[in-house]
């Protein structure tokens, strides 16, 4: 174990094995951390915060922050992250807003430069989250998904597994798993293919989940339409994520980008009354 001798370390904070703690760091009261974790210069772990082994923290992060909570007065809850993840410079991980909650962060999850996580998150399991997205209090992320740069997630939003959020969106509904979020619109504009063959599913998940994913978005059907067909034609393998998080849903879901079959583009219509000279040009133009 090495540590800086310009670091600053509570006495009862708790070292593992071979943990390297850098220059100007701070390490706070009732602070645990595994084996091998690594803190670069400048990291702050603040009081609460529990990690695992083979962490790696770099310059300027701050894990276990205050909640950003006006109408709080005190924040006795925790952090407790997995093994195996990278924060990169400038991350931010918040704390819980009561005493015997946490926020969750799993294992094997990249953050990029200046990734926030904000109070009662539960990040799972090899999530990437890139530069500068921020996630509002108590947003779910599930386990693989991909949530590029710029996005901004809306408190209480679930993000489910193996989908891909493209940059810059602005999520305010529950993404369902395995789909991609084009950044412009925010809307949906098909599954997550090349991800999702790369996370190792099959020819027949793929056509499994094309399948659920047309009752979703391609149907016709009623919200408790779709959650009967899911739960009675996609009841087993990854297909059946589908009904598990879209019946759990508070917010409602993203929608998809294409228009249904028959539908017809709406042009704006004014109600402001028509002046003389508008009169004029439209009789010369018929």
């Amino acid at each position: 174990m090495g540590i800086h001798p310009l670091a600053v370390v509570h006495p009862s904070a708790r070292l593992g094995q071979e943990c390297e703690v850098g220059p100007f760091c701070v390490i706070e009261q009732d602070v645990v951390l595994g084996d091998r974790c690594v803190l670069d210069s400048h990291v702050v772990i603040r009081r609460g915060v529990t990690l695992g082994n083979d962490n790696r923290i770099s310059e300027s992060s701050v894990l276990g922050a205050l909640p950003q909570h006006i109408q709080a007065r005190t924040f006795d809850g925790g952090l407790k992250v997995g093994s195996g993840n990278t924060f990169r410079e400038y991350t931010t991980l918040q704390r819980s807003m009561h005493a015997g909650t946490a926020t969750v962060v799993g294992d094997n999850n990249f953050f990029m430069v200046n990734a926030h996580v904000a109070h009662d998150c539960i990040v799972g399991n090899n999530v990437i989250i890139a530069n500068n997205t921020m996630l509002g209090g108590h947003v779910t992320v599930d386990d693989r998904a991909f949530i590029s740069g710029g996005v901004a997630v809306h408190q209480f939003c679930r993000i489910g597994r193996q989908c891909m959020v493209g940059g810059t969106a602005r999520v305010i509904k529950d993404v369902p798993p395995y789909v991609t979020i084009d950044g412009v619109s925010t809307y949906v504009v098909g599954l997550n293919t090349v991800g999702l063959r790369r996370g190792g599913m099959t020819s027949q998940d793929m056509v499994q989940l094309k399948a659920a994913y047309r009752t979703i978005y391609r149907s016709g059907y009623s919200w408790r339409e779709v959650l009967e067909h899911l739960a009675a034609e996609f009841s087993a393998g990854p297909a059946a994520e589908f009904h598990r998080f879209l019946s759990g849903t508070k917010r409602g879901i993203v929608a998809e980008r294409r228009l249904p079959p028959g539908a017809t583009i709406k042009l704006t219509v004014t109600d402001e009354p028509e002046d003389a000279s508008d009169a004029t040009r439209r009789s010369k133009a018929g």
